[in-house]
C-alpha cells in the first residue's frame, strides 16, 4: 500500500497546550495577562468580552469573541454581556470585511466537548470569514486548512482598521 503522508507539525502545539493552564482555559490566561495582548493574540478588550485570534484558524481572520466571566453557556450572561458579545459579532465582521474582503462569514457556537467545543467550559463565538471556492482540494481531500496570512500580520491590520472605525464601537 503507497501511503502518503501530510506534515502538519503546527498542529502539536495546539495539542500541547490542551492541558497548559492549571484550569485548562487559554481564554482565562490571555485575560489575566494583560500586558501580553500581543503574545496571546488578543485583539480588543471591552467591558464585559475579549476578542482573541484562534491560533489554530479554518480559514484566515478566524477570530473568537468571548466575555471576560469564565462562564459555559449563555444561560450565564447577563443582558450587558449577551449585548456586547452580540455588538462584537457585528464588529469582527465590519472589520475583517474592510481588511481580507471575504465573501461571508461563518458564525458559530459550540456548547460542550460533544458539539465540538474545544473549550467548553469558555463560552466563545466563532467568527470565520469565508471566500467563494475556499473549500479547495486541501479540505476537501485531507482536512487540510490554508492559511496565506500570518496571525501577528493580520492583527496589526485590525487593530489599525478598529482605530480608524472606532471598533468595537460600544
Amino acid at each position: 500500500m503507497d501511503q502518503k503522508n501530510l506534515w502538519a507539525p503546527w498542529r502539536i502545539k495546539y495539542i500541547q497546550d490542551l492541558n497548559k493552564y492549571e484550569d485548562g482555559c487559554f481564554i482565562c490566561k490571555a485575560i489575566e495577562d494583560k500586558d501580553k495582548d500581543d503574545e496571546n493574540f488578543l485583539l480588543w478588550r471591552t467591558a464585559n468580552s475579549v476578542v482573541i485570534f484562534n491560533r489554530f484558524p479554518y480559514n484566515n481572520g478566524h477570530l473568537l469573541i468571548a466575555p471576560n466571566r469564565h462562564i459555559a453557556d449563555f444561560n450565564e450572561t447577563t443582558e450587558e454581556e449577551m449585548l456586547e458579545l452580540t455588538l462584537l459579532i457585528r464588529d469582527c465582521q465590519k472589520a475583517l470585511s474592510l481588511a481580507v474582503n471575504p465573501h461571508g462569514f461563518n458564525v458559530g457556537i459550540n456548547f460542550g466537548r460533544c458539539a465540538g467545543a474545544g473549550l467548553p467550559g469558555h463560552l466563545h463565538i466563532h467568527v470565520v470569514p469565508r471566500w467563494d471556492g475556499d473549500t479547495s482540494f486541501m479540505s476537501v481531500c485531507s482536512d487540510t486548512d490554508v492559511i496565506s496570512q500570518s496571525l501577528t500580520e493580520l492583527m496589526e491590520q485590525l487593530r489599525n482598521i478598529g482605530k480608524e472605525h472606532n471598533l468595537p464601537n460600544l
